[in-house]
């Protein structure tokens, strides 16, 4: 297989070549240059992220081979430097070759190194404040993450193509990147593969074409995204594309099956017209919704679980062949898009912030659509034994290998309800309402989430925290 960049050009990739700019003129002034750090300080995984730069925009192109289950691809990044940068890293994993890479435009040298690092030097120093770009081109079979704690992520084959799944650890199996959720960026995906296979990514559809015998689609992202949230989705897919109409408008609501799932196309409508009617439902809740296209994916992955990826879900339906996702799943994917998406956790520590209120919706659901009250939820979850795993983790600080552990889902949402009772619902939906709208597309702690309630309620409400997600063990009534 080729690894010229040309090759891409042919399949219509150029469109992102305007991403490189000149390199600015030489300062008279001498500067200290010092290499950007090689992670982004978060303990759970210290070897993701990068310091020294922010990142404005990728921009992937990228060509799917079935003969060899490899791809070809072209990612450029545009960038803009926090420190005077004499080097810095991009995070990017497993067997992929890099063919060419430049900064601004030239040649510049690199290297891989440590347990994840492209380390990056490049023809002259950057100054702070800099806006810069970095293209590589790469080829190869990407690699697929089976962490013995955190299941399967990064690139995931599947009969008749693959998906990217990258929560927490994907993203840098695919392509170069700053692996933080600190560092949000907007996207455009450009995706080519034979005729005959649907190409999937998130946002809003930009364009589709044939050439060469290759179907290409375009997507582009315009809200900030974490990579962690970032999808591709290449396969035999049945797809759905209507509009949703919402309270300020309408969306795309973009839908695709798995063919490999055997679901009807009867099913198919009712999953495109399911996943709007709940995410108008949710808007009652969290406000306006945070992205401009909408939808999911069901796909034959075997990996065991749904990820909220940005603006289009994945939900696994290995398990459940011919049917489509339950409404409860349904409802906490899409509540992410609030919590999770367009709110995203400064630290992995403070995941419960996502998986407190996306279970809480199931609850919430359940009481307005099958009559169980929240409170009967609650306290079928509370009456779990107290020496039940369920209440071992901190739910603030569950440890790395515990950020998909009950105790972040279930007692994140006990959480909430606590919280909703000691302020009222009057308060407590006034606060559901302003948190996602107030830090739109931002980062967000425990400890932001405590003082933002406490201001909406008038409430000193340490001790509630304190019992409630700073402290293991059952918690008493």
């Amino acid at each position: 297989m080729s690894r010229s960049p040309k090759v891409l050009a042919a399949v219509a990739l150029t469109a992102t070549a305007g991403l490189l700019v000149s390199a600015a003129p030489a300062q008279a002034t001498a500067v200290r240059f010092t290499p950007g750090a090689p992670g982004a300080g978060d303990p759970y995984f210290p070897d993701m992220g990068n310091g020294g730069y922010d990142v404005a925009h990728y921009d992937i192109g990228l060509k799917y081979d079935p003969a060899t289950k490899g791809v070809q691809a072209v990612t450029q990044i545009k960038a803009r430097a926090t420190q005077n940068l004499s080097r810095f890293n991009l995070d990017f994993l497993g067997p992929l070759k890099i063919s060419a890479l430049r900064v601004d435009g030239k040649k510049a040298a690199y290297k891989r190194t440590g347990a994840q690092e492209l380390e990056i030097t490049p023809p002259k120093g950057l100054r702070e404040g800099k806006r810069f770009s970095v293209a590589v081109a790469y080829s190869g079979v990407p690699q697929t993450i089976n962490d013995p704690a955190l299941g399967v992520s990064g690139w995931v084959p599947t009969a008749d193509g693959g998906i990217m799944l990258n929560q927490p650890i994907g993203a840098a199996t695919i392509y170069p990147v700053n692996d933080t959720p600190l560092d949000k960026a907007t996207y455009s995906i450009t995706l080519a593969a034979p005729k005959g296979l649907a190409t999937l990514a998130n946002g809003d559809p930009a364009g589709s074409w044939t050439k060469g015998g290759l179907a290409v689609s375009r997507w582009k992202m315009r809200q900030p995204m974490a990579s962690e949230l970032s999808m591709i989705a290449i396969g035999k897919y049945d797809v759905l594309r209507t509009k949703l109409r919402t309270k300020n408008g309408s969306m795309p609501n973009i839908t695709a099956t798995d063919q490999q799932l055997g679901i009807s196309a009867a099913l198919a409508k009712d999953f495109n017209k399911q996943t709007g009617d709940y995410q108008n439902y949710l808007a009652t809740i969290f406000g306006a919704y945070p992205f401009s296209s909408t939808g999911g994916i069901a796909v034959k992955a075997n990996v065991g679980y749904a990820l909220e990826t940005q603006g289009r879900p994945v939900y696994d339906l290995t398990r459940r062949p011919g049917t489509i996702p339950r409404p409860d799943l349904l409802v906490h994917e899409l509540a992410h898009q609030w919590t999770g998406d367009s709110l995203t956790p400064k630290r992995w520590a403070d995941i419960w912030l996502n998986e407190g209120f996306a279970t809480y919706s199931e609850w919430l659901y359940f009481e307005k659509y099958t009559g169980k009250p929240v409170q009967q939820t609650f306290d079928e979850v509370y009456a779990t034994p107290a020496d039940d795993d369920l209440w071992k983790p901190k739910t603030a600080d569950p440890g790395r290998d515990n950020i998909f552990h009950p105790t972040v889902y279930d007692r994140g949402a006990m959480t909430l309800h606590a919280l909703r009772k000691a302020i009222g619902d009057k308060k407590f939906f006034a606060l559901a309402k302003a948190w996602p709208t107030a830090n739109r597309y931002g980062n967000v702690s425990t400890a932001d989430f405590i003082r933002f309630a406490e201001k909406i309620s008038g409430k000193q409400l340490d001790a509630l925290f304190q019992k409630w997600v700073y402290t293991s063990g059952k918690p008493t009534l």
